[in-house]
């Protein structure tokens, strides 16, 4: 980003490295300063507000930059003088003051304006004489924040006349900010588009993070396509970011344009960030561009195996249409497990956890299903309901892990450091336990959505035997007296439950009703079902010859009226089963 501001889509980005204001004075002379106020104007221009027809009454035919001026201008006075003193100095400005509690409820609006952007900050590791690169990255984005309040502050003091009794804190600066670096790596013919985007090396982030995404559902499948999509791509090399990620053992490089720049700050949260000894002068395992335009309009959100460059590519145009993170966490999962596939390892979309009774006995539980399905939710009620029993729980993975065969045994891996859940079934007050740490996706709405981080990398790719393997089964309505978990003794006959992947939809894609789904993992099995096949055959043949109790468990989470029940009762089987094991 070479600009010294930028304002689309409702996404703020401050380019501390083209110029750092550190002082109220310097802010208010800034150009983006007046790109914010007059963006702000065209606003409550486009809704005809209050505020605007007042301003309109005072101010008749002015233009929208004439009135940016003028407000500008007001509030440099109204930082150093009250407003008795501006509208002695200056007689123009004194319909603006003549009314101090209508214009203080501007500067509200103004200011919550503010706030509702995605505000970011941007510090490129180079020099740059105006601008910011070696001073504290944490430091700056403080010293940004605490003037904004500051000028908040002295504005609405010197209108009014007096000095508030409540302070808040508020993250008033950016939400969020980012350190770039250029990184030099073996760019392969075809990918040359992707030269000179940079990477992020670092995030500061203002917890709690909260975005309002345009969707908040994903649907349809991601497609193979046998022509490179980069290769036609064409984008605007100052509106992408590079988050380099691990993604179990492998290194993605994950683009992201800056209008889904929430979605790439989420990244942090969910994938561990590689460091640059791990992935300068290498070709990653994944190459992903979440936001770009292809020539061919027609390509939609499609995968390429790119065999000859050992690297799964995948690419989802730029719409609103895909202003939702299941878009960037989805389709970078199944680039993993397509080369998972190739690799002979089967991809387990599910949630797995190790757990230390505290009488010392152990167990390594692996609940499989789709989205919705209540595998993640019937692990969290079991740790909330027996922590007299537990002294610990570790999360391998919570929605996409693999199976691998080692040392005549199954062993899990998982994907992810972090969770993106749903927030309408987690424990009522849980996510406010983890507020600090959370990134909220359109928390008013259905399917709201958080994610945070449960678990350390280092835990994730450590390998855990499996011991129990369950299939989370969401429709089935438990009669009184029946068991919440059955055993399997065929295999063929678990791997027919397990490979039809039945579930109720539960809202969290545009799916509807009693669905099935290739496995219970649309990311790369179902794109590669003849594979994934071979591979059920082998692994559910390794299962059962080394007695790994294989079985579903019946989490009634898509029973209308036992959301939170049905998970809770399959966590008191789940507990018992444990114990005796």
């Amino acid at each position: 980003m070479k600009k010294e501001f930028s304002l689309s889509s409702g996404k703020a980005m401050i380019n501390f490295s083209a110029k750092y204001c550190d002082t109220i004075e310097k802010i208010l002379e800034s150009d983006s300063f007046r790109r914010v106020t007059e963006t702000y104007l065209e606003s409550i221009a486009r809704r005809n507000t209050k505020n605007y027809k007042q301003l309109m009454s005072l101010y008749e035919e002015t233009s929208i930059r004439d009135l940016t001026e003028r407000l500008v201008q007001v509030m440099k006075l109204l930082t150093i003088f009250r407003a008795e003193e501006v509208k002695k100095l200056r007689a123009d400005y004194s319909p603006l003051l003549e009314d101090p509690d209508w214009f203080v409820a501007f500067i509200e609006d103004f200011y919550g304006f503010w706030r509702r952007l995605e505000r970011y900050s941007i510090i490129q590791n180079r020099k740059n004489t105006e601008g910011l690169a070696e001073t504290s990255f944490i430091e700056a984005n403080n010293k940004f924040t605490n003037l904004i309040l500051e000028l908040y502050r002295k504005v609405e003091k010197n209108v009014l006349g007096i000095e508030p009794n409540v302070y808040r804190q508020v993250p008033a600066g950016v939400n969020a900010g980012v350190i770039l670096q250029e990184i030099i790596w073996p760019i392969p013919k075809g990918y040359e588009i992707l030269s000179d985007i940079p990477f992020i090396n670092t995030i500061l982030m203002d917890s709690p993070f909260i975005s309002y995404p345009k969707k908040n559902t994903r649907s349809g499948y991601f497609k193979e396509t046998f022509v490179n999509p980069i290769e036609d791509c064409y984008l605007n090399k100052d509106h992408f970011f590079c988050y380099p990620a691990k993604i179990g053992k492998l290194v993605a490089f994950l683009y992201f344009h800056r209008d889904l720049m929430a979605h790439g700050i989420s990244l942090s949260n969910l994938f561990e960030m590689a460091r640059e000894e791990e992935y300068v002068g290498r070709i990653p395992d994944i190459v992903y561009v979440f936001g770009g335009k292809n020539t061919d309009e027609s390509i939609g959100n499609v995968f390429y195996d790119d065999h000859k460059n050992g690297i799964m590519t995948g690419f989802v145009p730029y719409s609103d249409e895909i202003d939702y993170f299941g878009y960037m966490k989805k389709m970078s999962l199944t680039l993993h497990n397509l080369l998972m596939i190739k690799r002979g390892n089967l991809p387990i979309h599910g949630a797995m956890v190790n757990i230390n009774m505290k009488n010392g006995k152990s167990a390594n539980v692996v609940i499989l299903g789709d989205s919705g399905a209540g595998k993640s939710e019937s692990l969290e009620a079991l740790r909330s309901l027996s922590e007299d029993h537990i002294s610990d729980m570790t999360i391998v993975f919570d929605d996409m892990g693999i199976f691998a065969h080692e040392d005549g045994t199954i062993v899990g891996y998982g994907t992810e450091i972090g969770a993106f859940v749903r927030l309408d079934d987690l424990d009522q007050g849980y996510a406010f336990k983890e507020i600090d740490r959370s990134i909220f996706m359109n928390p008013d709405k259905t399917n709201a959505r958080l994610v945070m981080p449960v678990a350390t990398y280092k835990e994730i790719i450590k390998g855990y035997k499996v011991d129990l393997f369950l299939y989370a089964n969401n429709y089935k309505v438990l009669e009184a007296g029946e068991p919440g978990i059955i055993f399997f003794k065929d295999q063929e006959e678990a791997k027919e439950v397990f490979r039809s992947g039945k579930r109720m939809a539960k809202g969290t894609t545009q799916e509807n009703g009693l669905v099935e789904s290739y496995f219970a993992n649309p990311f790369g099995p179902y794109q590669k079902q003849e594979e994934t096949d071979k591979l059920l055959d082998y692994y559910f043949d390794k299962l059962f010859s080394y007695n790994i109790k294989v079985g579903e468990i019946y989490t009634q989470l898509g029973v209308p009226g036992k959301e939170k029940s049905g998970p809770r009762d399959a966590a008191m089987e789940l507990f018992k089963e444990i114990t005796s094991l």
